[in-house]
């Protein structure tokens, strides 16, 4: 059986759960959940909008997680600062060190 619902709690779910991009995976307690005030109230937004929405933010999380996970032209550059930041350290030694010979 092919379940074709979606709710709103799903939807925070699936947020928190960090599959949409958004945050890291960890509960985030809302004042006014997303959505629920309006399922309670006897008033649920469209299950085939929600369904649409749920998609469309966990297609999102995917791309976001799949570009976070290639390299990027930055990354080469970690070396070449850590050199730089030694031979400035030993230059200033250097010179604090003439001024007391």
């Amino acid at each position: 059986m092919e379940k074709t619902r979606s709710t709103s709690a799903e939807l925070r779910s699936a947020i928190d759960h960090g599959l949409t991009g958004d945050k890291i995976a960890a509960l985030d307690p809302a004042a006014a959940p997303l959505g629920t005030d309006d399922e309670a109230g006897g008033v649920p937004v469209d299950p085939a909008l929600m369904a649409e929405v749920k998609e469309q933010e966990l297609r999102a999380g995917s791309q976001i997680r799949q570009s976070a996970s290639q390299p990027t032209s930055s990354d080469g550059m970690l070396p070449w600062l850590l050199v730089a930041a030694f031979l400035l350290a030993a230059f200033a030694m250097v010179w604090v060190a003439m001024d007391y010979v």
